[in-house]
């Protein structure tokens, strides 16, 4: 396993990576620290640790959402066109971004 040195809201990380993986784990780096420098910079959070914390939270939920919507896709094909179906999947989006904007900087 070789190590890699990578950079998360400016702060050095020496990584341990699988010789085939180094481009996943550059890719993860990136959004993790995409995430964390987001968090900081909406300026609610100053201490690296909840900043970490809340990335994490945000990160892991969007993956979750990913996997729903990948579980839903046959059914959505299936009434792929309808009108109403369409309309809603719509309700049901606005409705999941409220929820996601009245958080305290979580769900960002």
């Amino acid at each position: 396993m070789k190590q890699i040195e990578v950079q998360i809201m400016g702060q050095s990380y020496l990584l341990g990576c699988p010789e085939d993986g180094e481009a996943q784990l550059r890719e993860a780096v990136q959004r993790v620290d995409a995430a964390m420098c987001g968090i900081r910079d909406a300026g609610k959070v100053k201490a690296r640790d909840r900043i970490a914390v809340l990335a994490s939270l945000n990160i892991a939920f969007d993956l979750a959402q990913r996997e729903r919507e990948l579980a839903a896709a046959p059914a959505q094909a299936a009434t792929a066109g309808d009108p109403d179906a369409d309309a809603q999947r719509a309700a049901q989006l606005v409705q999941k971004l409220d929820q996601a904007l009245a958080g305290d900087g979580l769900l960002l």
